[in-house]
């Protein structure tokens, strides 16, 4: 978060594969690889949030074939997921940090990269960022947004999908401590990504590290980005609700003023 939707470039193709949870640095992540790759990232918190509304309803519609019941719902989630990466670098962020066995097969040259964190820390940012989405006139408020009309619907297909499969425990699409989703999500990695392919990486460590991973060279006279994820998230609340209450306003007074005219005029 904290950035501009990206753009697909025609003839860019997915290098690396980014698996780690929200609040683990993602946005940060995302610019150094945008440096690094020399192309555009999905981040999906951004793109679901800031982009067009074609990114959060492809994802919803991945959801929706998720769990993955047949071929006919591996078929479709495969297509849907490289028409979605045709043109990005990288991707980061969740929901794709739980589709990596479905990435891995998409691009097999592509290298994992699992951005990590304090887990405890991580912990309580995730669940200020979910009960911030789970306000209950949160739906009703966005309902002239564009993208975010649709988040409704993808926090609910997360929950009956791919998220709520690797993690069943927990009760909303994002909860942190319910299902030890922290330790689940590494185990999920662990049990579908080889060892020598899985690659671990804090952002607080900089450059070298990842381009170690990468195989390239730490770029000359670039200060490492550094962006709070946490806080990004909860401008985007604050922003949505207040676009989201300006245009109900806009709404309401046209109905009030139709009705005045209807009133005085007719009746």
């Amino acid at each position: 978060m904290g950035q501009e939707a990206s753009r697909p470039q025609p003839g860019k193709k997915l290098q690396v594969i980014g698996a780690g949870l929200p609040r683990t640095g993602t946005t940060s992540f995302s610019q150094a690889l945008s440096i690094l790759l020399d192309g555009p990232v999905h981040h999906c918190g951004t793109q679901v949030s800031k982009g067009e509304s074609y990114n959060i309803k492809t994802w919803t519609r991945i959801l929706k074939h998720t769990p993955i019941r047949s071929a006919e719902d591996e078929a479709y989630v495969l297509k849907e997921l490289k028409q979605l990466m045709d043109g990005y670098v990288a991707v980061t962020d969740t929901p794709a940090c739980v589709f990596v066995p479905e990435l891995m097969k998409l691009y097999p040259d592509a290298k994992v990269i699992c951005t990590v964190r304090d887990s405890d820390k991580w912990a309580e940012s995730l669940d200020k960022t979910a009960s911030n989405a789970q306000v209950w006139f949160f739906g009703i408020v966005l309902m002239f947004n564009n993208p975010m009309r649709h988040f409704s619907a993808w926090t609910t297909a997360m929950r009956d999908g791919r998220w709520g499969e690797v993690f069943p425990s927990r009760k909303t699409a994002g909860g942190a401590q319910e299902g030890q989703v922290w330790e689940r999500h590494l185990a999920f990695l662990k049990e579908h990504v080889p060892p020598e392919k899985l690659v671990f990486f804090d952002v607080r460590d900089g450059w070298e590290p990842l381009c170690k991973a990468i195989g390239c060279e730490v770029p000359k006279g670039i200060d490492f980005p550094r962006s709070n994820d946490s806080k990004a998230m909860e401008e985007i609340f604050r922003s949505e609700i207040r676009t989201g209450l300006r245009r109900w306003a806009m709404v309401l007074g046209t109905v009030g003023a139709v009705y005045w005219g209807l009133k005085t005029y007719l009746f």
